[in-house]
């Protein structure tokens, strides 16, 4: 295994680990870091940095993080994004993921881009629905402001320091994944 592989395992799970914050954010991150040649893409992904692709994510990009300020309707949103997530987590990873056949970077893309960022939307969403329970939504509001920075802090952290934010996002992961294994095991105990 080469450091050009790690390498962009690592920006691959930090790009579609943002996904699961939000969604768009990292996909505009992503096509303007490669517009500005900071962003090495697969060729057959050369249309993320093109300027309709950037008009487009930078609209949707503004609408969700908008949307998500609006209490009740972020959680309707949690719901829409979680398969949204999933597949730009899996976009994003793929586009950078090395190889030469097609079909392995879409599974290592599958696994690793749609994972991660479906395992942080899980997560995010349930503690979301916790605040919503417990502050009838009041504090909601704090909750997205700070899901805004980690998305852009972490897309913008894995064009940059893509081994770092890698590490930082499997420990997330873990966390996450240990949390809520607790709460399955508690609701079924």
């Amino acid at each position: 295994m080469d450091a050009g592989w790690i390498v962009s395992v690592a920006l691959g799970l930090g790009l579609s680990a943002s996904a699961g914050f939000r969604v768009f954010v990292p996909l505009l991150v992503a096509a303007l870091a490669a517009k500005f040649n900071l962003l090495p893409l697969n060729e057959s992904f050369s249309w993320l940095s093109s300027w309709p692709a950037i008009i487009c994510f930078g609209t949707a990009c503004v609408v969700e993080l908008i949307a998500y300020y609006v209490p009740f309707i972020d959680n309707l949103l949690d719901a829409i994004n979680t398969p949204l997530a999933i597949t730009a987590g899996t976009l994003l990873a793929t586009s950078v993921m090395p190889g030469d056949q097609a079909w392995v970077k879409w599974v290592s893309g599958l696994i690793i881009g749609g994972g991660g960022a479906g395992i942080i939307h899980a997560g995010t969403s349930l503690l979301r629905l916790f605040s919503s329970k417990t502050t009838a939504g009041t504090a909601n509001p704090v909750l997205s402001t700070g899901e805004h920075l980690a998305a852009f802090s972490t897309s913008i952290g894995a064009v940059f320091i893509p081994l770092i934010i890698g590490a930082v996002v499997l420990v997330l992961l873990v966390y996450i994944i240990s949390k809520l294994a607790s709460v399955s095991k508690r609701k079924s105990g």
